[in-house]
C-alpha cells in the first residue's frame, strides 16, 4: 500500500512538471511570432533613411525641412499594377507636396531578380513618366523590410510629430488599380487631407494590392 502511495504521488508529480512544460512550450513560439513580425503599425515612429536617387544623389527624409509628412510609396517599374498607378502617384506629389505631404517613391526589387527594376531602368522610366518626386533605390533591401511593405506599390503615409516621422496610414492608394474613373474610395488621399484638417483618419490601414517585393535568394 505505501508502496502504491509513492507511485501515486511520483505519477501526480510528473504530470505536473509535464503540463508546466506543455505551458511555456506554447508560449515560446507566441514569444518568437512576435519577435519576427517586421513592418510599421499605425502610430509607429518611422527610421529615416538614405537612398540613392535617379540623379545620382542621396535622399533623407530629413531633407525635407518643411515638410509636415510624407507619402512614401514602394513602387517598381515591372509591376503591371504600379504602371497603372503611376500617373495617379504623380498626381498625388503634385496635390499634396505644396501643401506639406510630398511623395517619396522607393524602388525595393532586387534587378538581379528583376532586371526591369534595374538603376539604369529606373532613371529612364522616371524621365518617360516625367516623375515630380524622388525616386529612391532600396539598395541591400534594408528599408521595404523595416516597413514591412510587401507589395508593389504600398503606400505609407508618415506624419512630423515633435521631431519623429510617425505612421499614419498603411495600405493602398484607392479601391480600383484598373481604372481610375471607377475608384470610389481614395486611401491615401483622403488620409492626407484628414492630417491636414486635423482630422482622424477615417480608415487607417487597408490591403495593398499588387506584386510582390522581389527579393534575392
Amino acid at each position: 500500500m505505501k508502496n502504491l502511495k509513492i507511485l501515486m504521488t511520483a505519477f501526480i508529480v510528473g504530470l505536473g512538471l509535464l503540463s508546466f512544460t506543455t505551458i511555456n512550450d506554447d508560449k515560446t513560439p507566441q514569444k518568437q511570432k512576435a519577435a519576427s513580425t517586421k513592418g510599421y503599425g499605425v502610430e509607429d515612429e518611422a527610421t529615416d533613411f538614405k537612398l540613392k536617387n535617379v540623379d545620382g544623389k542621396m535622399v533623407s527624409l530629413s531633407d525635407f525641412k518643411s515638410a509636415k509628412g510624407f507619402i512614401v510609396i514602394f513602387t517598381c517599374n515591372h509591376c503591371p499594377y504600379a504602371k497603372k498607378y503611376e500617373d495617379r502617384i504623380v498626381e498625388l506629389d503634385k496635390k499634396y507636396k505644396d501643401q506639406g505631404y510630398p511623395v517619396i517613391a522607393i524602388n525595393p526589387n532586387d534587378p538581379s531578380v528583376q532586371p526591369e527594376d534595374g538603376y539604369k531602368q529606373m532613371i529612364e522610366r522616371a524621365k518617360e513618366k516625367g516623375f515630380t518626386f524622388p525616386y529612391l533605390v532600396d539598395e541591400g533591401q534594408k528599408v521595404f523590410p523595416q516597413y514591412g511593405a510587401t507589395k508593389t506599390p504600398h503606400v505609407f503615409v508618415l506624419q512630423k510629430e515633435n521631431g519623429k516621422n510617425i505612421v499614419k496610414y498603411i495600405g493602398a492608394i484607392d479601391n480600383n488599380y484598373e481604372n481610375p474613373n471607377d475608384v470610389s474610395e481614395y486611401y491615401a488621399q483622403d488620409a492626407v487631407n484628414a492630417l491636414i484638417k486635423g482630422e482622424p483618419i477615417k480608415m487607417t490601414k487597408t490591403v495593398a494590392i499588387g506584386c510582390t517585393v522581389k527579393v534575392k535568394k
